[in-house]
Formats: C-alpha cells, structure tokens, sequence
C-alpha cells in the first residue's frame, strides 16, 4: 500500500487528520472513522478524496455486486474479521478492496496472504460490509439447498444473527441485543456484561481479561426492556426481579453455533445480565493446535511441566484465580501426551474444549452427577489418566488422592494464590498429608499477564508509588526495558493486546514429601523449594516486564 502525499491532500482531509489522529488514540477507534467524521463528507466524497490520498483506485457497491468473491485466497469469516474482501478479476487476477488506508497490520496480512504483487482499491466499510451481508445470505441459502446448515440437537430455539438480520430488526431493543452479541463475537469478547444504572444501561466486554466498556443505552425503561430480551431468550421468568435467575440460549451465526450462558441478577436500580460466550468451533479448532509452547510460558516452566505431565502417575495441580488459564494449561498436557496408547477420561464444569479421543464428561448437579460421583464411575471404567476439572471438595480431593495412588496420573485443579497455599486447602479438606504427599508430583501456579500492543507501546518511566507497591526501587531496574502502550484502534485504547501465561513449577522430591507429611512450617518448605530451583512467579512476571513484553502495573494488577 502506498505512502499518503500529503500535499494532495483535500483541504476537508487536511484540517482534519491530526486531530483525528489524537481523537483516534484516545477513543480507540479506527482512524479511518474518525477522519469521516470530523471532514463531514459524504460517503462517496469521502472514499473519492482518500483514495487520491493514497493513490488506491476506487470501488463501488455496484463494482463490489459485478466482481466474482475469491473465497478461496480470504476466507468469508475472515474477510469480515478483516473488514476486506478478495475478489477476482476478469482476467483472474485477484485485488484486495479494503476500507481503512491507515491499518498496517491489515497491509502485513495481505502482503502474507495475497502477495507483494496484488492489485489494492479502496471501497467505503459499509458498502464492503453490506456486500458482505449478501455474500452471508447467499452462502446460507446454498447451505439449505445441500442439507449442510448446522442444526441444534436439542430442543433449545437458536436465534439467526448475520448484519442483514440486524439491519431489518424492527424492535430497537431487539437490534441492540442482537448487535451487541455480533460485536461481541468479532471482538473475541468472553463475556458481555449488561449493567443496570441509575440512568440506563452500560454494555461492557470482557476482553483479554478486563472489562472493556463499549456502550450505553440512556433510560431506565430502555435498561429494563433489554435485561427482558436476554430473559425471553434464555427462556426466564421475566416477571420475576427480584432473585437471580440461570439459563442459556444458541445464535447462529455464520453457518455455526454459539452458546451463551446467562445469570441475570436484581440490583437496586433493576437487573444486572451476564453472557458467558461459548464458541465450540472456535474453541475446537483452537483445541486442536493446543500446544504448551503455544500458551507462552518460557522454555523453564514449559520443560518441568511436560517432565510432570510424562509422569505414569501421581497428581498434577495447577492453581490460580479463577481465568488465570488453568483448564488451558492442562488441555494443552493432555494434548500433547494424547498418542492414543491410553484411556483418558475427563469430568468438568463445563466441557470448555473438545479434545480428540479423549471422553469427555459434563458435571451435570441437577442430574446428581457431581464431581465425586463422576470420579467414582471413572475409576471403574478402566482409565489410564484422568483430569478433573476443579477440586470444590473433601470428597473429590480424597478420591483424587486415591486415584493417584492406585497407579492413574491426575491432573487437576485448584483454587490458590500460590503453589503452598494448595497444601493448606488440602489438608483443611481433611486430606491426610502424608497419602497427599505421596501421590502429589507438582504444582503449577499460573497468571495470564496482558502484552504491550506491537502498534502503540513506547519506552515509559516508572511511577514512583507503584515502585514502592511492588517493593522495587530505581536501581532494581538497571537494564530493564520499560515500555507501555498508549492505546489505539488496534488495542481498542487499551494498550494491551493479547495475553501470555506466566507459571511457577514446584516439583516434589522426597525431601519435599517428608516435610509434607511432617506438615512442616511454611518458611521452611518456600527455602527447601528455592534449593531446589523453583523460581517465583513475582520473579518470571518481573523479567517479562524488564523485557518490555508487559508494564509493572499489570504485573501489580495480576501477580502481587
């Protein structure tokens, strides 16, 4: 893509660009947006003057209907991730047709993807995104002519989602509904919060971990009819505000399904809802590349984690706060000792990832199938490894234990701050230490740390005060690379952009086990550990911030 000519530049472009350029980094738009917005151009002026900025010929929504889709060079889903479709010429040839000039990382990817060599015009994003919507249609319309649209098992209704069902919504609360799940999706949100305030409704993402607010919808009525569409679809009592209230419903979208579980709950100013999103095809294809070296723990913890997981048996725990990654973590040891030589059975709240020859089984409470009933049935059904998707009980911990003696290796986890806290649950769990000691091989404590985004991160100096938080001084950062992001369309303002686990590994030797077993004091099993060559997770965190991967506030945020 080629550099702007700025003395080419409209005078509308002209005047509007730098403080589009601070607008954009502050609300953590695309620049492409803000720049329409404050030149006041019409939409084909606007394309008409950017693209004699960068010298990109232009595409019209009738161009757009007249050219034949390259799906095969971009995929569908991913040209509407992208924002940019592959369309094939005449002669065969293929050109990109995009909307936003100023996006690099969209030039690297079809620099990679289609070639140095490929034709590039520029098009306005809601003409790219209405042709879009009809391409969805009508490759929904051939789905239905061969059989091959997904269908839900159950007898649960799924709601259609694609941008045309949302542009013909007649109910502006349906529309709004429908628009902040679809988003909601494409951002790779994991969870959509509906906040009820004294004003109205706040939308916010749980994005990489952290809430990120997107929205807000103006009224109390307003508020209360959105909080009564997520019930209608989750199958609730509407009428009922005043306890809280469980369910779940299916959209498709794009050809598949996706689960949202909802918890609704009063507060004083109406009902507060929560949507768990549970995309089985996203996380099946993640499922399937599940590596350790994919999570991004460094090369010490990787190593003693496969050491653990190679174990023919005994117990492997890893702990952390709830989201720190802990069911990924053991996904990933499964996956990479699954050769298909042994029966491994799992039991979880719920199944998260699809593992391949692998039985599964869901924790189904209301049926009577808890954690420990599982686990009993498990054992009769001639495992060799077993994973246990989180120990809540006196109960489990004891069978896992058994388990884990009776020649099965256990994986499982935990609630705890760190990897001695875990022998203090156990035994309050009324687990004797010694059979606990012996079947235990390691423990895995694990953080998810944000990453700097690539796009806005700068070198930064430390805040005094956060130094002190942390027990650091001025001369502990000696050589340490400092950088922080500053926020942009990329990170959506954020700075960040991505995460990386971080883990501290103990692994037990005899020593280890007699203390244990001797329920030894704490300090004395943290030096035993530290001879041992355990490293703190205070530690790892703090050399991927000396890195410049990550900032000492989102170290002081996660790890302290």
């Amino acid at each position: 893509m080629n550099a702007p000519a700025q003395g080419t530049l409209l005078p509308a472009l002209e005047e509007a660009l730098a403080t589009a350029r601070e607008a954009s980094l502050r609300e953590g738009r695309a620049l492409v947006e803000v720049l329409e917005a404050q030149t006041g151009l019409s939409p084909e002026d606007f394309v008409a003057a950017l693209a004699g900025l960068f010298e990109f010929p232009v595409f019209s929504m009738a161009d757009l209907q007249a050219a034949e889709p390259a799906f095969d060079r971009v995929p569908f889903a991913e040209a509407v991730a992208r924002g940019a479709v592959a369309l094939r010429g005449p002669e065969g040839d293929v050109r990109l047709v995009f909307s936003d000039p100023f996006d690099a990382d969209l030039e690297a990817w079809a620099h990679e993807r289609l070639g140095s060599g490929m034709a590039a015009c520029l098009a306005h994003r809601k003409d790219i995104e209405a042709w879009l919507a009809q391409q969805e249609e009508r490759l929904r319309a051939m789905d239905d002519i061969l059989g091959e649209t997904g269908k839900t098992t159950s007898d649960e209704a799924v709601v259609d989602l694609s941008l045309v069902s949302i542009s013909g919504d007649q109910s502006a609360v349906v529309k709004l509904v429908n628009s902040t799940i679809y988003d909601a999706l494409k951002t790779g949100a994991s969870d959509i919060h509906l906040e009820c305030e004294a004003d109205g409704l706040v939308i916010k993402y749980r994005v990489d971990g952290v809430l990120v607010s997107v929205g807000q919808a103006r009224g109390l009525e307003t508020a209360e009819q959105v909080i009564s569409r997520v019930k209608v679809l989750a199958e609730l009592d509407i009428a009922e505000r005043r306890i809280p209230q469980d369910g779940r419903f299916k959209v498709r979208i794009q050809g598949r399904e996706v689960d949202f579980r909802v918890s609704v709950m009063p507060n004083i100013f109406g009902e507060d809802a929560v949507l768990r999103l549970l995309d089985r095809r996203a996380i099946a294809e993640s499922a399937q590349a599940l590596r350790l070296d994919h999570l991004g723990l460094d090369g010490e913890a990787m190593a003693a984690i496969r050491k653990l997981s190679a174990k023919p048996h005994g117990m492997l725990l890893v702990t952390g706060p709830t989201g720190s990654g802990k069911t990924t973590t053991l996904y990933a040891a499964i996956t990479e000792i699954n050769s298909g030589r042994d029966k491994i059975v799992t039991i979880e709240d719920p199944v998260e990832y699809r593992l391949p020859r692998v039985l599964q089984i869901p924790v189904n409470e209301k049926k009577g199938l808890t954690f420990a009933r599982g686990l009993r049935s498990i054992l009769r059904h001639d495992p060799d490894k077993i994973m246990v998707g989180e120990i809540r009980d006196g109960e489990t911990a004891q069978i896992a234990v058994q388990a884990a003696l009776t020649g099965h290796l256990v994986f499982t986890t935990v609630h705890a701050n760190n990897v001695f806290d875990v022998l203090g649950r156990f035994m309050h769990m009324g687990v004797d230490p010694y059979s606990f000691s012996a079947a235990l091989n390691g423990i895995v404590a694990q953080r998810l740390l944000r990453m700097n985004c690539e796009h806005c991160s700068v070198e930064a100096q430390p805040d005094r005060a956060l130094l002190e938080g942390l027990e650091l001084k001025e001369g502990d950062l000696s050589g340490w690379r400092l950088r922080a992001g500053r926020g942009c369309g990329h990170c959506r303002g954020t700075g960040y952009k991505g995460r990386k686990a971080v883990a501290e590994v103990l692994i037990l030797d005899d020593a280890m086990r007699e203390m244990i077993a001797a329920k030894a004091p704490l300090t004395q099993l943290k030096e035993a550990a530290r001879r041992a060559g355990t490293r703190p997770l205070r530690q790892t965190a703090l050399e991927i911030v000396a890195r410049g991967e990550t900032t000492l506030e989102e170290v002081g945020r996660v790890v302290f």
